[in-house]
């Protein structure tokens, strides 16, 4: 037999000689090697392979498969590893475009002729123990993109596809004693990229491990365990099917409930149960000890089983019979190597996710690595396992270019059936015992069709869990095909809306909240409704972390590259930093709101009770102690622990152990529910969940009384001056352009880079340039920059006050119409400068983006301090994770860092901020109303002109932008849902903002 490299464009050519998928069980010697996680039954081959990397399947070496084949010019690469990461052809990020669009013209199935790089792997292994009688081999190739071809010794062995579950193959037959050599043969394209067209980046090569697998003569092949358990879950029946390869026998046992019994299925009922769920994840430990005929032991294989019982009851997807709701993220299998993830990185993010209270993930989409189910399993996580099928670039010839339904991939056409199920095989055969496997998914984004239908039928013949498809909202042919209505990115209100009507399925979000750059604003309208209206179960954000690859510019300084950044071409740019977490782990500002909306307990608080409501399904609030604070203006006064207890579901109202004072000044109350004992996820003391109320107890202050400063009129100049200040009001550039503070013989530290200008602008983030804001909001970015000043004998107008000295200047704003602006200075005698900027803009104008001023200082003025919302970057749609505070942060890292420069930084509810150099002299910013505040190296302009934070200027200065309001970062789309109305400034309307500065010496 031999392998004919044309047969990749066969859709219907997925498998030769590949041996059937089975449960991804291991097996061991003995019990005691079983404890230790080593098993003698395997080797593996990660580690130095040679490779050839050709151009085209034209251009592969002759003779490749041969043992005398000299591969000593061949070059050493590491596997797992993607061969684009290793200096072959060049990583490649596309979202819906297939990467070979433009270049050949395919029709689906087809390969790539011209360009077509295939990978050939060599490698020699010599077996660590000689194979017993009765013993067979395999080699498992655990991740393969997109297709991999086996030859052993010469000799062709078999062929496998699906790039993200295991190809394995027997070579019991060819294996001879001593040295051994393994050849693999991958290609970058087959006919099954044309359904592996998912948001990523497009990757090749032997990514995931390459294993040896020993078989003893009797061997478990495959494992099925199943739990039933009883309405009132009072006990539950763990039921066990083993396929059993040779003559023998098997003894299993479950750990505190005895051994199982049974024929065709061994059986074991335990009385009252600890149930597995993603707040306990107990796991009962199964052995099965495999005897030959003359009893002797052949392997022991342990299994966890998760008791539980997940489904659709009552109309309402239920876990041990309480409705859940997904706090759920979708999450590529994805971190700085690609996706070459290690098991120590896969628990990382667990952990992570556990920190953030998300309960729920979707495998977005396609079977991650086998051990991710095994730590969902441990930590509890809802996991959607979903199917490698993404045809999504085929989808959009029937979204967008009005083709018929006919050319859906894989639609209705039989010759991709074999591929659908034998990828659907592959998952659910290997996955099936994990408890944490909640529902099968037939894909992502291919329309829909029989072969999908199949799929789903597939799914409900090998087990009971509910199937899901988000696809029949596109094409609702075939309705069955899914258990639940899914969506992607409706809004809270159309969700709403539709169960009003429609009570048949319950309804989750496989997708919503794209986190693409400065995002997630209002995401909680979609919790809310989660706990209102019970066929809405919750939903996945997309996605838990950037894809985005480490580059170095010409200066050698590092950045995370996009879409482009490769020589990559199609591609989709940044559309890939879409995570709550950058590609390094690291937290994004918004994972603040994640945590805060996906905790357990929503709190209430009062100036001196609270009311707990425990969302959690199975854990009272007794297991979480609970401490109160009262502080103001950050300083803690008070501190106690609440005792409390309860129930899951239920709510209760407690005094707080604390009195706020009778002293006038703002108070916050916080209420902190906070682990009592560490876990493999965090430590005790690690914040569950929290809540503050702001009490304000007034006072009856007498007036402020200062001096009054002397004013000098000059001929271009209006000087206005006290003891230790002087300010200077220019005819000629209409506006501030010098505040000394600290008077010296040299006449103090000037504290101003340029006139201040009214701002109306930011630089666009991710999701405005999805939904054009840019382009709407042209007139606005002109209005920033070249707002002209009115001149003539009475600009600026000035007037004493009793207060203090009154400049005023007027602008006209180049819109068309064109609108006008009013901002004023009020200068008291210790050198307080209180600013009104009242705006009147033109009618038919978009709203603006933003209603501030931008005032530029020194650079040595880099370290803020605010009271205000913090203690991350917050937005008037992204601020009920955050809470009132005084926190501290550095002016030169302040803007975040998304993978495009945008609009970051900005803090809501600030009361007062200073920025200083290390001495402490600087500018104090107030305001009694509460504004926003972005202090940043860098002005509005500088931040959109630079594609990558390495591109920003040399730091030579702090931009301070006190705001009324900027607009809400939105984020339910990314390209084309707008903030939502309540979240940006008003059109056609007098705006006015009032804030204040003075000089810190």
């Amino acid at each position: 037999m031999t392998f004919d490299l044309d047969r990749i464009a066969d859709p219907a050519f997925v498998r030769e000689n590949r041996l059937d998928a089975h449960s991804d069980h291991r097996w061991f010697a003995s019990a005691q090697e079983a404890e230790t996680g080593t098993s003698s039954f395997e080797q593996s081959l990660n580690g130095l392979w040679k490779l050839h990397y050709a151009k085209s399947p034209a251009l592969v070496v002759p003779g490749f498969e041969r043992v005398d084949t000299d591969d000593s010019g061949w070059d050493d690469v590491p596997v797992p590893a993607h061969v684009q990461l290793l200096g072959y052809d060049r990583p490649q990020y596309t979202n819906v475009q297939y990467p070979w669009d433009g270049y050949e013209q395919l029709e689906a199935g087809q390969v790539p002729q011209r360009y077509n790089p295939v990978a050939t792997y060599r490698r020699t292994f010599t077996l660590e123990h000689p194979l017993e009688p009765g013993e067979r081999l395999s080699v498992s190739f655990h991740g393969a993109e997109s297709t991999v071809a086996v030859w052993l010794n010469g000799t062709y062995v078999g062929y496998g596809t699906d790039s993200f579950t295991p190809s394995e193959f027997d070579l019991t037959d060819l294996v001879v004693d001593g040295e051994n050599l393994v050849v693999a043969q991958v290609v970058r394209w087959s006919a099954g990229s044309w359904i592996e067209d998912q948001d990523f980046f497009r990757f090749s090569g032997l990514f995931r491990d390459v294993v040896l697998y020993r078989r003893p003569a009797v061997h478990v092949e495959d494992v099925r365990v199943v739990t039933d358990v009883a309405d009132d879950l009072s006990e539950a029946t763990v039921r066990v099917r083993v396929v059993l390869a040779g003559d023998g026998r098997v003894d299993a046992r479950v750990a505190g409930a005895g051994p199982l019994t049974g024929d065709d299925e061994l059986v074991v009922r335990i009385e009252g149960p600890r149930l597995w769920s993603a707040e306990d994840p107990y796991l009962y430990d199964l052995t099965l000890d495999v005897h030959d005929a003359s009893g002797r032991l052949t392997e022991h294989v342990p299994v966890r089983v998760g008791v539980r019982r997940f489904g659709i009851e009552d109309g309402l997807l239920k876990v041990n019979g309480s409705r859940v709701v997904f706090n759920g993220v979708n999450r590529h299998d994805f971190g700085l190597q690609g996706r070459v993830m290690t098991r120590e990185q896969t628990e990382a993010d667990i952990r992570l996710m556990k920190r953030l209270n998300i309960n729920a993930v979707r495998t977005s989409h396609y079977p991650n690595n086998s051990y991710f189910y095994e730590l969902c399993d441990e930590y509890g996580l809802y996991v959607i396992d979903e199917m490698n099928l993404e045809s999504h670039g085929m989808w959009d010839l029937i979204r967008f270019a009005g083709a018929g339904t006919d050319v859906a991939l894989p639609g209705d056409r039989p010759e991709w059936l074999p591929a659908l199920l034998d990828r659907a095989a592959s998952m659910l055969e290997r996955d099936k015992n994990h408890p944490s496997v909640v529902l099968w998914s037939c894909g992502n984004e291919s329309f829909g069709g029989t072969g999908i239908l199949e799929v789903a039928e597939y799914f409900r013949r090998r087990d009971s869990r509910p199937v899901h498809y988000e696809g029949v909202h596109w094409d609702p042919r075939h309705p069955q095909t899914t258990d639940v209505v899914s969506r992607m990115y409706a809004p809270a209100a159309e969700i709403e809306e539709f169960l009003a009507t429609h009570r048949d399925k319950p309804y989750v979000l496989c997708e919503y909240a794209h986190a693409m750059g400065n995002s997630f604003g209002a995401v909680h309208k979609y919790v809310d409704l989660a706990y209102r209206e019970p066929l809405f179960q919750g939903g996945f954000i997309w996605d838990f972390a950037d894809q985005a690859l480490r580059r170095t510019d010409p200066a050698g300084r590092e950045y995370f590259g996009y879409g482009g950044d490769f020589g990559d071409a199609p591609h989709d740019s940044d559309f890939s930093g879409n995570g709550i977490v950058f590609a390094d782990r690291s937290l994004k500002p918004l994972a603040q709101e994640v945590r805060y909306l996906y905790q357990g307990y929503r709190l209430s608080v009062g100036s001196d009770k609270v009311t707990v409501e425990n969302r959690h399904l199975a854990t009272s609030s007794s297991a979480h102690e609970c401490v109160v604070t009262v502080a103001r203006e950050g300083r803690v006064l008070q501190e106690a622990v609440l005792e409390t207890d309860v129930a899951p579901g239920a709510s209760q109202v407690y005094a707080l152990p604390v009195t706020v004072p009778s002293a006038s000044g703002e108070y916050t109350v916080d209420v902190s529910f906070r682990l009592r004992r560490s876990t493999r996820w965090a430590a005790a003391g690690h914040e569950v969940a929290h809540e503050q109320t702001v009490v304000v107890v007034p006072a009856t202050a007498p007036a402020r009384r200062v001096a009054l400063p002397e004013v000098v009129a000059g001929i271009h100049n209006v000087g206005v001056r006290g003891r230790h200040f002087t300010a200077l009001f220019s005819r000629l550039h209409g506006g501030l352009v010098s505040y000394r503070y600290g008077l010296t013989h040299d006449g103090g530290r000037e504290l101003l880079r340029s006139v201040p200008r009214p701002s109306f602008w930011h630089a666009p983030t991710s999701n405005e340039r999805g939904w054009g804001a840019p382009a709407l909001d042209g007139a606005w970015l002109v209005a920033s920059r070249y707002a002209t000043a009115v001149r003539g004998a009475d600009h600026p107008a000035v007037e004493q006050t009793d207060s203090g000295v009154l400049v005023s200047f007027r602008y006209e704003l180049p819109t068309a119409p064109v609108g006008e602006c009013e901002l004023s200075y009020l200068v008291d005698g210790d050198g307080r400068v209180e600013v009104t900027l009242t705006v009147r803009p033109g009618a038919g104008l978009s709203d603006m983006p933003e209603l501030g001023l931008l005032l530029a200082t020194d650079h040595a003025f880099h370290r803020l301090r605010w009271y205000g919302d913090g203690p991350e970057e917050s937005y008037v749609d992204r601020r009920a994770g955050a809470r009132l505070g005084v926190w501290e942060a550095d002016v030169r890292t302040s803007l975040t860092p998304y993978l495009r420069p945008q609009e970051a930084g900005s803090r809501t509810g600030v009361r007062w901020a200073t920025v200083t150099d290390e001495r402490g002299a600087g500018l104090r910013l107030e305001s009694a109303e509460g504004m926003e505040l972005s202090a940043l190296p860098w002005t509005p302009f500088e931040i959109e002109n630079a594609a990558h934070h390495t591109e920003l200027p040399p730091i030579y200065q702090t931009v301070l932008r006190p705001a009324l309001q900027r607009r809400g970062v939105g984020g339910d789309d990314s390209w084309g849902a707008q903030t939502h109305p309540e979240y940006r400034l008003p059109t056609e309307t007098e705006l006015t903002f009032r804030f204040a500065f003075r000089g810190l010496l």
